[in-house]
């Protein structure tokens, strides 16, 4: 092969590669919940799109793409999960900055959301995989079945029992600017410990997750119930705001706050619903 065979050549593979490289980093996160091990992922998968000696073989690139990337995640979802039972505290997904378009390549939000991604890491990995290919990225039943290597049928089964999960787990968002305005409304009271008014925001069955990793101070496991997170809330409205900074953001397609507290970012973000504040 002349050099300019195999320049083109290589081109043509970075070029379909860019392509669709959105999606797959849409799909990688939204399988293992980390942008950090989603982009290794999405590296990974160029790697070996890049090596592939049959590459000019492949009669449907982004098929092939997003199957390597599908698969790739459920290996490593599968060891994550014994990880993550280890882990300091409560894991939360790693929030990403939505603000800009960082191109998640999805057709559809809801498989983005903090709280959905929450409600994932309980499945695993093949019906999470089946879950975030059929809904946030509309692939056909049959399609599904050819990446995940099972039956039509099973695919079917699978997605469904995703649904039912989510949907127990899940009540109906409130719209944008009613997120925000909870939002607004819940840092207003956080800041002045205000127990009643914090009591006022919340569902009765509210619950407030905290992550840490082991570095900074964080709840070691959930707190539940109205009573019980606006007891936490005022408690920690004694430290928590004192000297911080406060820049509004869109994580995962919501509104959120990034607050710098000496030094230290952490991002605060709720889920809401018409009873209230359901997930801080």
């Amino acid at each position: 092969m002349r050099p300019d065979a195999a320049k083109h050549g290589q081109n043509d593979g970075l070029s379909i590669f860019a392509s669709v490289r959105p999606r797959l980093f849409g799909i990688a996160y939204r399988m293992l919940g980390s942008a950090a091990e989603a982009e290794d992922v999405v590296q990974d998968v160029w790697l070996r799109w890049q090596q592939s000696a049959n590459r000019k073989t492949v009669e449907n690139p982004p098929a092939y793409l997003a199957t390597t990337t599908t698969r790739l995640c459920i290996n490593l979802a599968q060891s994550a999960h014994s990880r993550r039972e280890t882990y300091t505290g409560t894991w939360l997904p790693e929030p990403v900055d939505t603000s800009a378009d960082p191109g998640l390549g999805a057709e559809r939000g809801e498989a983005l959301k903090l709280a959905v991604l929450l409600l994932l890491e309980k499945l695993s990995p093949t019906e999470r995989a089946a879950y975030v290919l059929g809904e946030a990225f509309d692939y056909p039943y049959d399609e599904i079945a050819s990446i995940l290597q099972t039956e039509e049928a099973n695919v079917r089964q699978l997605v469904s029992r995703a649904r039912k999960h989510i949907a127990d787990g899940r009540r109906t968002s409130v719209s944008s600017s009613e997120q925000r305005r909870f939002l607004e409304a819940f840092i207003a009271a956080a800041q002045n410990g205000d127990m009643t008014a914090l009591e006022g925001l919340f569902a009765e069955d509210v619950v407030s997750y905290s992550d840490g990793g082991g570095y900074v101070r964080a709840a070691g496991v959930p707190v539940s119930g109205r009573k019980h997170v606006a007891t936490f809330i005022a408690a920690i409205s004694k430290w928590c705001w004192k000297g911080v900074t406060l820049d509004w953001v869109e994580t995962n397609g919501q509104a959120a706050v990034l607050v710098l507290r000496d030094g230290v970012p952490f991002g605060l973000t709720i889920d809401a619903s018409e009873q209230g504040i359901n997930e801080i």
